[in-house]
């Protein structure tokens, strides 16, 4: 018996995607200018924040991802805070086409890992004066997207060069 395309039904795994571990590898907060960044601002601060993911084979089904989550608050030229976290975990996947296995890693695992490092940077800022800093969802596919043409187009210069 196949399952409709020819395969036997015992060859048709389905993909599976599994969080083996998930851990701050490292974090940091600084609020340089306290107690005075702890008054009261005329003006709300400008918030800067950058997002990277980054992924170490472990073996040919595990993979470390790191989601890296830089920011800092300014007013008036002067720093408020700034903060910066390397959240990652340990994802096995498997049954998974090869095609297909870098977007799942950058993309699903660190869609996974986010909601827990926004919670430690919201902790992190509350606990260092400040109301929390709940970060705005962020779009996996388009910062996927946008690396991989990032890539592309210095590959493409460094063919030309």
């Amino acid at each position: 018996m196949t399952n409709g395309n020819g395969t036997p039904p015992e060859a048709a795994q389905a993909p599976q995607l599994n969080v083996l571990a998930q851990y701050t590898k490292d974090l940091s907060f600084e609020n340089p200018n306290a107690p005075t960044s702890l008054q009261q601002q005329g003006q709300p601060p400008q918030i800067n924040i950058q997002i990277n993911v980054s992924a170490n084979n472990l073996s040919d089904t595990e993979f470390e991802v790191t989601l890296s989550v830089e920011g800092k608050a300014e007013t008036a030229g002067k720093i408020m805070f700034s903060f910066e976290l390397a959240y990652a975990g340990v994802f096995r996947i498997a049954n998974v086409p090869k095609e297909n296995l870098h977007p799942l890693v950058m993309i699903e695992c660190p869609r996974l890992l986010f909601p827990f490092a926004r919670e430690i940077i919201a902790t992190a800022v509350r606990d260092g004066g400040f109301p929390p800093l709940m970060l705005d969802p962020v779009d996996f596919v388009g910062l996927y997207r946008q690396n991989m043409e990032r890539q592309m187009a210095a590959g493409g210069q460094a063919g030309q060069a």
